[in-house]
């Protein structure tokens, strides 16, 4: 008898870590403004947060990944033009402005304010999608000089957030989806609409996914209305 309960015992907790071990073996490799979206829709998927081009070099060097979703059309195009990714699909678009610390003790109102003497501002690095972005918007402002006030440029937009939202930095641009996280911490000042840069995220399966179905079925899940709600609560447009 004791055996026999041994043996159930087993067997039941096999079968658990069998059910349970399924999507947390699926790997997806997402954009940081991702985070708490993806999250959202599938808690129990092992996620790899980054910027966009960081994960896509990446994937072209080998890395273990199902699922890939960035900030940027570039990037998901690159690979799949490679031979590396299925096509990629649209699934959200966001918008820029700028953040300031809670107490905001720079006194930063308008991007107009960047240009003071001694503002300490943040953005991202040349290439990855949140930097590429702010500079787009700046040109489009015709206030690319804030930029000689430039303190330190991060490698993905929650180091930005990071900064500003630790009295680090005096204001930085960031995505409006990554100011609820944070809104405790910091205060969002809205761009011109007519500044904004067309920001659209892509997402695709790896073709070399070693979760294929399961790759799939998060790709469905992410664009069906499950996951556009996830997204909508998020702060996401939705294509």
């Amino acid at each position: 008898m004791r055996g026999a309960l041994a043996a159930l015992a087993l067997s039941a907790l096999l079968s658990g870590c069998s059910g349970s071990s399924e999507n947390g073996d699926l790997s997806i490799y997402a954009a940081s403004s991702l985070t708490e979206a993806f999250q959202a829709i599938d808690p129990d998927a092992t996620f790899s947060f980054a910027g966009s081009d960081d994960l896509a070099t990446q994937i072209k060097e080998g890395a273990p990944a199902d699922v890939y979703a960035a900030a940027s059309p570039k990037y998901p195009d690159e690979l799949f033009e490679a031979g590396l990714v299925d096509k990629p699909e649209v699934f959200a678009t966001n918008r820029l402005v700028l953040i300031v610390p809670k107490a905001n003790p720079a006194s930063i109102g308008s991007v107009a304010d960047l240009r003071r003497k001694g503002v300490k501002l943040v953005i991202g690095a040349e290439g990855v999608p949140i930097g590429d972005y702010t500079r787009k918007v700046l040109e489009n402002m015709v206030a690319t000089d804030v930029l000689t006030n430039v303190a330190s440029e991060e490698d993905d937009v929650k180091g930005v957030v990071g900064k500003v939202s630790l009295g680090e930095a005096d204001a930085g641009f960031v995505y409006a989806t990554d100011v609820k996280p944070v809104a405790g911490k910091v205060r969002a000042i809205g761009l011109p609409a007519s500044a904004q840069a067309r920001i659209e995220y892509e997402i695709a399966v790896v073709k070399s996914a070693e979760h294929h179905d399961e790759a799939h079925a998060f790709v469905e899940r992410v664009l069906g209305e499950a996951g556009r709600r996830a997204l909508s609560r998020a702060g996401f447009g939705l294509p």
